[in-house]
C-alpha cells in the first residue's frame, strides 16, 4: 500500500505542475482574447444574478444554477483547505489564490458559455457540460466519455466520501456522535434530495447556499472589524511572502505559489469542467448570461469566501502552530478570535458547507452518466453507489482517496482545457453578439443563426423576441 500511495503522490505532484501551467496559460489567453471580460462586466454579472433570482422559469433559473454550482465549489476546502495552504505555503499563498480566481474568471466564462450553447433538452430542464460540447462541437465522443468517467469518479464518488468524512469527524470531536450513525442519517437525507432530481437539488441549494455564505462572511467581517488595527499588517504579510521563501529551508521552493494555486484551483474549479454541468441547466435567453453568472461564482468562492477564511487564520496567528492540522487550525483561529463557542459554530458551518457540496457533486456525476448512456438502471446504480460512498466515507480514513481524486481531477481538467481552447472562438463570437445587443439597449437573445456556421446546436433553433432592457 505504501508503494501505491507513493506512486499516486508522485503522479499527483507532476500533474499539479502541468495543471498550473495550463490553467494560468489558459486564463491569460482567454482574458486577453476577451479583453478581460471578467473585470469589465462585474456590474452586468450582478444585474444578471438579480434578474435570475426574480424571474420565474419553467426549468432552472440562472440564479438556481449559480447556487447549485456554488454549492459544489463552496465546501470544506474553503475552511480547512485555506488553512492548509497557509500553514504549508505561508501567508503568500493567499495572493496566488486571488490571482487564480481573477484570471480563472475568464476560463469559467468560456466553459459555461459553451455549455449553454451545446446543452440538450431534458424534460422541463436541460443538460450539458464539457462532455456534451466535446461531442457536439469537436465531434469527439470518446473525449466526452473520458471526461464523463473522470468527473463521475472524482466528484460523484470520491469527493463525496471525503465531504462526509469531514462532517462526521467534526461532529464526533465536538459532540461525541458515533460516525457511522451520523453517516447513515446523512445518507438518508441525501438520498431523499438526489432522488428528487435537479429541481429539488436547485431548490435546496437556492435556500442553503446564500444563508451559509452570508453567515460565514459576516463572521469574517466581525473578526476583521474587531482587529482592524492588525488588518494592514495582514495584507503586508501576504504580499511580502508571495513566493514563500521562508519555507525554502524545508525544501519547498515557491511553496506559497504552489499551495495557493492548488487551493485556488481546487476551490473555485475555474477551467476544470465541473461548473459547466450546472451552468447548462439554466433557462436563459442568451448563453453569455450564464457565462457571466459562473464567472461571478469564481469570484464569490475565492475572493470572498476563501479570503474570509484566510483573514481569520492570519489575524489569529494559529497557522504558526506546527502541531495543528488543517481543520484544527481553523478551529483554533476561531476560538482565539470569538471564544469557546467557536467549535460549535465551525462544526455547523462544516455541516452546511460539506452537505451542499455533496448535493452539487452528485449532480455532476448524474448529468455525465446520462451522457454516456440514457438508462434508468445505470442512474439507479450510480445513486446507490453515491449513497454508499457517503456511508463509507463517514467512517474511513481517506487520504489515499484524496490523492486518487486529485489525479482524476487533474486528468479531467487537462481534458477540458484542451477542449475549451479549441472552441474559444465560438465563446468569443457569442460574447460579441451579446455585447452588440446590449449596446443597442436590448435584452440579448440567441439562436443558432447568431453565429455563422454553428453546428449541432439543439436548444437554440427559434430566435426569441428582442426586448428593450428595463
Amino acid at each position: 500500500m505504501d508503494v501505491f500511495s507513493d506512486l499516486i503522490g508522485w503522479i499527483n505532484n507532476y500533474l499539479t505542475y502541468v495543471l498550473v501551467v495550463l490553467l494560468i496559460g489558459a486564463g491569460f489567453f482567454f482574458s486577453a482574447r476577451l479583453r478581460f471580460v471578467q473585470f469589465r462586466n462585474i456590474g452586468e454579472m450582478f444585474r444578471l444574478l438579480g434578474e435570475g433570482a426574480s424571474h420565474k422559469k419553467n426549468g432552472i433559473s440562472s440564479f438556481q444554477a449559480f447556487c447549485v454550482s456554488t454549492a459544489s465549489r463552496v465546501g470544506v476546502g474553503n475552511i480547512a483547505g485555506v488553512a492548509l495552504a497557509i500553514s504549508t505555503g505561508g501567508p503568500g499563498a493567499v495572493f496566488w489564490m486571488w490571482l487564480i480566481a481573477m484570471i480563472g474568471g475568464a476560463s469559467a466564462f468560456v466553459e459555461s458559455t459553451l455549455a449553454q450553447i451545446y446543452k440538450t433538452k431534458d424534460g422541463e430542464t436541460f443538460r450539458g457540460g464539457p462532455a456534451y460540447y466535446m461531442e457536439k462541437a469537436l465531434g469527439q465522443r470518446w473525449m466526452g466519455i473520458l471526461f464523463a468517467v473522470l468527473i463521475t469518479l472524482c466528484f460523484g464518488l470520491v469527493f463525496n466520501s471525503v465531504q462526509a468524512n469531514t462532517i462526521t469527524v467534526a461532529f464526533q470531536s465536538v459532540y461525541g456522535i458515533d460516525r457511522f450513525v451520523l453517516g447513515c442519517i446523512l445518507a438518508g437525507i441525501f438520498a431523499i434530495i438526489i432522488f428528487g432530481g435537479i429541481k429539488r437539488i436547485a431548490k435546496i441549494s437556492e435556500i442553503v447556499v446564500p444563508i451559509m455564505a452570508i453567515a460565514y462572511i459576516l463572521l469574517a467581517l466581525y473578526v476583521i472589524i474587531t482587529n482592524l488595527s492588525a488588518f494592514p499588517a495582514v495584507i503586508k504579510l501576504i504580499f511580502t511572502n508571495i513566493f514563500g521563501w521562508q519555507e525554502v529551508g524545508g525544501g519547498a521552493i515557491g511553496a506559497a505559489l504552489m499551495e495557493g494555486i492548488k487551493r485556488g484551483l481546487f476551490s473555485n474549479e475555474a477551467g476544470m469542467g465541473s461548473a459547466p454541468n450546472v451552468a447548462a441547466t439554466a433557462d436563459v435567453t442568451h448563453p453569455v448570461k450564464q457565462g457571466f453568472i459562473q464567472a461571478l461564482g469564481v469570484f464569490v468562492d475565492t475572493l470572498i469566501i476563501c479570503s474570509s477564511s484566510a483573514f481569520i487564520v492570519l489575524i489569529s496567528g494559529a497557522y504558526t502552530d506546527p502541531s495543528l492540522a488543517a481543520i484544527e487550525i481553523a478551529q483554533k483561529a476561531l476560538e482565539i478570535e470569538i471564544g469557546g463557542w467557536a467549535p460549535h459554530f465551525l462544526t455547523i458551518a462544516v455541516l452546511f458547507f460539506a452537505f451542499t457540496s455533496l448535493v452539487g457533486n452528485y449532480y455532476y456525476g448524474e448529468t455525465n452518466i446520462e451522457f454516456i448512456k440514457h438508462s434508468k438502471t445505470w442512474l439507479l446504480i450510480y445513486r446507490i453507489a453515491v449513497v454508499g460512498m457517503v456511508i463509507w466515507g463517514s467512517t474511513t480514513k481517506v487520504q489515499i482517496v484524496w490523492d486518487l481524486a486529485d489525479v482524476f481531477m487533474g486528468l479531467m481538467a487537462i481534458t477540458n482545457i484542451i477542449a475549451i481552447f479549441l472552441l474559444s472562438k465560438i465563446a468569443t463570437a457569442a460574447y460579441k453578439d451579446y455585447a452588440k445587443q446590449r449596446k443597442a439597449g436590448l435584452n440579448p437573445t440567441f439562436s443558432k443563426n447568431s453565429i455563422p456556421g454553428l453546428k449541432n446546436v439543439e436548444c437554440w433553433d427559434e430566435p426569441k423576441t428582442e426586448t428593450k432592457v428595463s
